[in-house]
């Protein structure tokens, strides 16, 4: 019970990654707040999570929603222990075939959406509080048809970095996590053929052989967010069978 009587919130909560940690940290005695675009699967997401959840839709890419949600944040729990910011969006595009509009949807959902969406929530946190962020092992190392989805979320962790050295004085961590291939809707939607040759791929290079949980990204998550993570900011940890590291 590592979050009894704190307040948790997941942005993007409502599938994958973002989901299992919201359950995780119910689980752990967090009153949990989650936010997602698509109501129907926030409302199922809600029903899955066993403990005091707060189910409210939000679109991170849109600036002006910040505030309101910050506002029901505030009005039902008046603070944010642990914030985590998990809301993305993957995809695989040639080089050659990318578009300002594809360039500007993809970093306005995984970069500047949530840069500013911890701006809005930061006068909710305090001394003790945690921040985690979840970028990806494509920033990393190079890939294919990765660019731009590599290049946002290698700001994601960037910005870790400088948060956390930005808000150490206030008594706020700032981490990272880096999922390697993980079974995740995202990967579901991903823009290619044939989705099963696409994960078989995947299996094939992790040295473990098999592609990540969404549960086993959660705990990594978890252990950032937790008070036993007291002496750990600004860091990236790879969760990713032994992809990078090996």
């Amino acid at each position: 019970m590592r979050f009894k009587e704190k307040v948790a919130v997941v942005l993007g909560g409502n599938s994958g990654i973002g989901l299992a940690s919201a359950k995780a940290f119910a689980e752990e005695g967090a009153r949990v707040v989650i936010t997602g675009r698509n109501p129907a699967t926030l409302q199922q997401a809600a029903a899955a999570i066993d403990g005091d959840v707060l189910a409210l839709q939000s679109d991170i890419s849109d600036l002006d929603a910040h505030t309101a949600l910050i506002d029901e944040i505030r009005t039902k729990h008046d603070r944010i222990d642990v914030l985590f910011v998990n809301a993305g969006v993957g995809a695989f595009i040639p080089f050659e075939e990318v578009t300002p509009e594809n360039y500007d949807e993809i970093f306005a959902i995984n970069m500047r959406g949530p840069y500013f969406a911890i701006q809005k929530a930061l006068p909710l946190m305090g001394e003790g509080g945690a921040i985690v962020l979840c970028s990806s092992i494509g920033h990393c190392a190079g890939l294919p048809g990765n660019s731009v989805y590599a290049a946002s979320k290698a700001g994601m962790r960037s910005l870790a970095r400088n948060l956390g050295a930005e808000l150490v004085g206030r008594g706020i961590r700032v981490n990272c996590v880096s999922p390697g291939p993980t079974d995740t809707p995202i990967i579901t939607r991903s823009k290619v053929d044939d989705i099963e040759a696409m994960k078989a791929q995947m299996r094939s290079v992790v040295p473990m052989k098999r592609m990540g949980e969404p549960e086993e990204i959660a705990r990594a998550v978890l252990f950032l967010a937790s008070s036993d993570a007291s002496f750990i900011t600004g860091i990236d940890l790879l969760v990713d069978g032994g992809l990078i590291s090996f």
